[in-house]
């Protein structure tokens, strides 16, 4: 079951669609649907978890906590709402596309997929832009 929280003012759009797509990305990769946690939240508040859980003292649009059991994907998403409008800017595309880009993107981790080195981040890179063009709602 995938489930969206917002911590600030923000309400996700199209939330059934964006279910769906989510389910059917999960399972493209292999994977069967679990728990996960979508919450949506500022930059003190992710920042927050950052330096809590992480030790790491920067901002940043995502953190996942991967809970994944075998091929059962489970987790919370986190997400800075202010990092992802601030990134749509910076990398001139519209805010929902940069949310959905972000969106995918953590559960891309929690299907193993990594981005550490250069040659995971442009796999990564790949999966999400294969995960985008498969939104319907848009």
């Amino acid at each position: 079951m995938i489930e969206f929280y917002s911590e600030t003012n923000f309400q996700l759009n199209v939330s059934n669609a964006v279910t769906k797509w989510n389910s059917d990305s999960i399972t493209s990769e292999g994977y069967e649907e679990g728990d996960i946690a979508y919450i949506f939240c500022d930059d003190a508040y992710l920042h927050k978890l950052n330096v809590e859980f992480l030790d790491h003292d920067t901002f940043t649009d995502i953190i996942s906590f991967d809970y994944t059991l075998g091929k059962q994907v489970h987790g919370e998403i986190y997400i800075s709402v202010e990092r992802v409008k601030e990134n749509a800017i910076i990398f001139s595309t519209d805010f929902e596309a940069e949310l959905h880009r972000v969106m995918i993107h953590g559960i891309l981790h929690f299907c193993g997929f990594k981005d550490k080195l250069d040659a995971d981040a442009a796999l990564m890179r790949k999966k999400e832009d294969e995960a985008l063009k498969r939104r319907t709602f848009v």
